[in-house]
């Protein structure tokens, strides 16, 4: 290495190696974090990749990688689901109603003489209900 672009050029086929890699052991990390493949299916994609890991990878992400990209924001081995209706029954529990709590303010509010014994009777059946 007697100048800059000797540096560079290590550099360069550094990255590339490196680069390769990362993208090797993703790929082989999606293989068996998709529990929709098979057991046979998987163990051929893990030899493709290991006799030929720069060409399987690539073909790996041009085969798979919509996929990829779905199982990686669900988490990875999480099984296949729905996220979004994961998140509207989040926000339906969330806003269901909650008697004890109802019940709970309003005997905050009794005590703070902020309602009468009344209004606390109306709200805890209205609660109960």
């Amino acid at each position: 290495m007697d100048n800059l672009g000797d540096v560079l050029w290590w550099m360069l086929w550094l990255f590339i190696w490196v680069t390769a890699v990362v993208i090797w052991f993703r790929c082989v990390w999606d293989l068996f974090s998709d529990a929709s493949l098979g057991g046979w299916a998987k163990a051929g994609w893990v030899i493709f990749l290991v006799l030929v890991p720069w060409l399987s990878a690539l073909i790996y992400v041009i085969v798979r990688g919509q996929g990829m990209a779905r199982r990686s924001t669900r988490g990875g081995i999480v099984p296949e689901r729905d996220v979004h209706a994961d998140y509207m029954a989040g926000l339906q529990a969330s806003a269901a109603p909650d008697p004890v709590g109802q019940v709970a303010k309003a005997k905050e509010l009794l005590d703070a003489g902020a309602i009468t014994q009344a209004e606390f009777e109306q709200l805890k059946a209205k609660a109960l209900a």
